[in-house]
Formats: C-alpha cells, structure tokens, sequence
C-alpha cells in the first residue's frame, strides 16, 4: 500500500463534490496530512477552490493521482463510475484500497473492472456527514479484510456515526438513513407549517421545529432509550401530546412512513440490478 512515512495511506478522492468535499475534510480531521490527499475534478475551477480551501493536491489526472494512493475513495456520480474504472484500472497498484460512496453501484462492478485481488469497501453514506452527523454504512467487498474495513472507518470516522453490515443489507440501509433525512426534512417542514397555521411567524415556527427535532434525536442518542419510552415521557395522560400523537396515529403517519422506507428499498434495489446489467 502507497504510505508515507508515517506509515499512513496516501489518500486520492476522486469527484469534487459536496460528498468530495466532505471526504477530504474528514480525511483531514482524521488526522491525514494535507500533503498526503490528492482530490481530483473535471472543473478546473472547482479543484483550485478545493486545493486552495484544504490545502491538498488537484493538478493530476485521475489514473496519475491514483497510482500514488493507497486508498482511493471514489465520489462521483453513479452514472460516471463505469467510465471512472475504465480510466484507473491499469493505475491501481496491488494493495490499493477503493472505497466507494457511489450510490447503488454494487461491488461486482468494481471488481470485475479493477485489478484480480482489488479490495473494494461500498459505502452508504447520507448528507448530514456533511457537518459530521452523518450515518454511514461500509460493507467489505470479496477481497476487503477486517484490516481495509478498520482504514476505511478511520477515513470516514468525522463524517459521524459508522457501521458494517453486508451488501445485501444496504438497500434497507438507503431506505432508512440515506434517505431518511428527507423524511426528517419533511416532518421538520410540516412542523413549521403548523406552526404558521397557528399563528407563529414563519421564521419563528422554523426555527423552533428544527431546534426540537434536533433536540430530540441527540436526546435519543444520548440516553439510549427506545423511542417509545421517550415518547411515553412527553406524554402526560390526558395533555396535549397524547392529543397530538393520536392524531399522527389516525392520519397514518407511521403506515407513511414504512411505505415510504418500503418504497426507497425497492428503488435501490431495481438501481443496483440496472448497474449490474451487461453494458451494450
């Protein structure tokens, strides 16, 4: 594996993006050297931006920046990937590690495409890794070892919270937090709605749904809690809360809910099976 002298990985993201950028800051954070991550984009603009904000290597092409790098980690759209793989292949050295945040590429694409004996780490990530609340999930490819997952984790420990599961378990994972903030999102805004039906300002009500659901989610993280007890103890018998939850029971706010994780499962699923679809 390409180190520097310390022993550490040098570190290639490719793909500049909002999730790129999130990347090499976490890279960083986690105690990489600037001098050890390269960051490749296609717009010259961008990469000047991301070189002069974090300090870290943009001039190279993508197969020049990848022979140096022990760990690639791959963040451009999925439609780029195949495309990607093509052009890095005869780069990646023996040892490399690639981990992957492209949605709903499954594994085989990437190691039918890179070097025999290439470790792969697919990774589903969610968009509050961009402030370092994230959820992610890593699932180790045929050839990735507990030693490639651990690397893989270290690189992606600032982006938040991170867990191993299998591959087949990653559209359940997209179902529940990587789109779930959406679902948060959206209860958020139809929080500050109600609170606009019911006299609030607008900016007032908006900023009181996001502060409580913030509360609430780092209470439950914190405590350790189930939900439902949680739940149980902002309701006093017979008060508001009871009146409110009943509601959400009786306009179908749960049933919504896992019909829509059910129908984010199945979207993913059908994008992982057109991926590995033989390409004319």
């Amino acid at each position: 594996m390409t180190q520097n002298t310390t022993g550490q990985p040098r570190a290639a993201v490719l793909g500049g993006g909002v999730m790129g950028e999130a990347l090499v800051s976490a890279l960083l954070t986690a105690g990489w050297d600037m001098d050890d991550v390269a960051v490749t984009e296609r717009s010259a603009i961008r990469a000047n931006e991301l070189s002069s904000r974090y300090g870290v290597r943009s001039a190279d092409p993508n197969p020049k920046t990848v022979r140096s790098a022990g760990l690639v980690l791959i963040a451009v759209k999925p439609q780029v990937v195949p495309e990607l793989l093509a052009e890095i292949a005869d780069s990646v050295r023996p040892g490399t590690l690639i981990v992957s945040v492209a949605a709903g590429i499954p594994l085989s694409v990437y190691e039918q495409a890179l070097p025999e004996g290439t470790p792969v780490v697919r990774v589903m990530p969610n968009t509050p890794a961009l402030v370092g609340k994230g959820a992610s999930a890593i699932a180790p490819g045929s050839h990735a070892t507990d030693e490639h997952l651990d690397l893989a984790e270290r690189a992606l420990a600032a982006t938040g919270l991170v867990v191993r599961v299998q591959e087949k378990d990653l559209d359940a994972v997209t179902a529940i937090s990587g789109s779930g903030p959406a679902y948060a999102f959206y209860l958020i805004d139809a929080m500050a709605e109600a609170g606009v039906l019911l006299g609030l300002g607008r900016d007032l009500a908006t900023r009181l749904a996001v502060a409580t659901v913030e509360g609430s989610a780092t209470l439950a993280a914190q405590t350790g809690d189930h939900p439902v007890v949680l739940r149980e103890r902002v309701s006093s018998p017979g008060g508001t809360t009871v009146a409110g939850v009943a509601q959400l029971d009786a306009h179908g706010v749960r049933a919504g809910v896992v019909a829509a994780a059910r129908a984010a499962h199945d979207r993913s699923r059908e994008l992982g099976e057109a991926a590995r679809a033989p390409r004319d």
